[in-house]
């Protein structure tokens, strides 16, 4: 049984004891999140599409880290005008592993 998600305004595949690393989400390490915006659950053979979400889905994720990504350098330069500007930038992250995917 998977189910696919949407948080940060991404998408994501998630089965039961998958470890994703997503956008910021409130809570600290050892806390429960609840995820509501499922778009679609798939058990075995079976599909349930939403349009666009699922109503009374959810997933349920255990938050084990917040911390940063990598860092993104921005490098801008335009040419034969001595004119650069260097600029870094990293993303919080929060690391969670799925517990439990449940349909109503």
């Amino acid at each position: 049984m998977y189910a696919v998600i949407r948080t940060g305004g991404k998408q994501y595949k998630v089965a039961k004891n998958d470890v994703v690393v997503v956008e910021k989400l409130a809570g600290e390490a050892g806390k429960t999140v609840e995820l509501n915006d499922v778009l679609m659950v798939v058990d075995g053979a079976t599909a349930k599409v939403g349009a666009p979400t699922l109503a009374g889905a959810k997933v349920t994720a255990t938050v084990l880290e917040q911390g940063k990504g990598d860092k993104v350098l921005v490098f801008k330069k335009r040419r034969r005008k001595n004119s650069r500007r260097k600029n870094g930038h990293r993303q919080f992250e929060t690391t969670l592993r799925i517990v439990d995917i449940k349909v109503a």
